[in-house]
């Protein structure tokens, strides 16, 4: 079988893989606008406690993190269907679990299997597009593939903002986590087709000096690289690598804040659960739609410099929200901080698969969301300790407006440009027009 590169000639997978990340989306949104707001009047939460508070982040960024390294590596032994539906099994009791809570602790273990979930689903997406489009097509699909996650989470946190002040809160949460689970589950069975063969058939395309169009700048590295090599060379071994790495890890800092802190900000100025649903939909909705012109926008002039600017915007629009005083002032903060993460988010995707070999691609990307997703863990607890130690809410917004500005000069400093038609590979092996 000829296993042909490209959205066009893969509509059917793309468009399923599409369907998944929405549910995925879904699922996370549903924990966004309800949950933080009401720790401390539903779930017990010690008053002003936000390392309490923050605590169910961390446990959900240290355990997505590690799962998506652990996702990367399985998929490219069982493929990546098998891991996808493992992380819809893996997210069946969350519902349940939200509904009978009887402390905050419920809540911590709830967003353990989260974790889980995101990091097998969620990885499996990205792993999938990478594994059937073209190089050129990176940003593009890339984009639309975070466009419908983010898309995803910012309609479930605005739907469940008006279910929970119109309903039970626990009750609203459970019927729609356990629809949006369960249809998802059935999606993965019977409506995901298995891109591995197509990684495995561009790997061996390479080898052969096949590759069509511009050469990419392919990291060398092993045939076969161990979890340990694999995970050394994403990490520090190679430059590049390590920018987009760490840049990763800071970009999630914004996330973290958006998630736990700005509503428990909100809700101390008098907002209520619609208008923090609103302010955190408006974030979600940017920066999902914006990518749909982000990542094509980084396929035409590049991924280094689209990448620095959408840090420095978030910088500026995370350090300007505790200066407003009102939900319009905080809505413009937020659409300025979505437009940002537009812009840097689909484009570190696209930059490690640039320049991941095709044939540990998906490890690769699992060592770069491992390295991403625990920022959650280190974002939120940095900012739960520093406010309660400074009993200020706004320094969790200076601490990530400031790391923003430092990741994005590390990216003008240690990243390369990736893009392969930007910057291709030297070497004399044939390629094919």
């Amino acid at each position: 079988m000829t296993y042909t590169l490209g959205i066009r000639e893969n509509l059917r997978p793309f468009l399923e893989q599409l369907l998944q990340v929405f549910f995925v989306g879904l699922t996370i949104g549903i924990q966004r606008t309800v949950i933080p707001a009401l720790a401390e009047t539903e779930f017990g939460v010690v008053q002003g406690s936000m390392t309490a508070i923050f605590a169910f982040i961390v446990s959900f960024g240290i355990v997505k993190g590690t799962m998506n390294f652990v996702s990367g590596r399985l998929s490219e032994r069982v493929g990546r269907r098998r891991v996808l539906i493992w992380g819809w099994l893996v997210a069946l009791p969350i519902p349940f679990m939200i509904l009978f809570a009887p402390t905050w602790n419920w809540i911590v273990a709830a967003n353990v299997l989260l974790g889980v979930n995101q990091g097998f689903a969620w990885s499996m997406t990205v792993t999938a597009k990478m594994d059937i489009v073209k190089g050129s097509e990176r940003g593009l699909a890339t984009g639309f593939n975070e466009f419908a996650g983010y898309g995803g989470v910012a309609f479930a946190g605005l739907v469940t903002g008006y279910l929970a002040s119109s309903f039970d809160p626990r009750l609203s949460l459970f019927i729609f986590g356990l629809i949006v689970i369960l249809t998802a589950l059935a999606a993965s069975l019977f409506a995901f087709t298995e891109t591995l063969p197509y990684a495995r058939a561009e790997a061996a395309r390479h080898t052969s000096g096949e590759t069509i169009g511009p050469r990419p700048r392919y990291v060398e590295g092993p045939d076969n690289p161990s979890s340990r090599q694999i995970f050394a060379l994403v990490t520090w071994r190679n430059r590049t690598f390590m920018a987009l790495a760490q840049a990763g890890s800071v970009e999630k800092f914004v996330d973290a804040l958006m998630w736990a802190l700005v509503p428990v900000f909100m809700v101390a100025k008098g907002a209520s659960l619609i208008e923090i649903g609103w302010v955190t939909g408006i974030y979600g909705f940017v920066w999902g739609g914006s990518q749909l012109w982000t990542g094509p926008l980084s396929d035409l002039f590049g991924r280094k410099w689209p990448t620095v600017a959408g840090f420095f915007l978030c910088s500026g629009g995370v350090l300007a929200f505790p200066f407003f005083a009102t939900a319009g002032g905080w809505a413009m903060a937020a659409a300025v901080t979505g437009v940002g993460m537009a812009l840097l988010y689909p484009t570190l995707i696209a930059a490690m698969g640039d320049i991941a070999h095709p044939s540990w691609r998906g490890s690769a990307l699992g060592v770069y969301r491992f390295w991403r997703d625990l920022g959650y863990a280190i974002g939120a607890l940095s900012m739960g300790l520093i406010a309660d130690a400074s009993g200020m809410l706004e320094a969790g917004f200076w601490l990530t407006g400031f790391a923003m500005a430092g990741s994005g000069l590390w990216l003008i400093i240690g990243m390369e440009e990736t893009h392969p038609r930007l910057n291709p590979s030297t070497d004399q092996e044939p390629t094919r027009a």
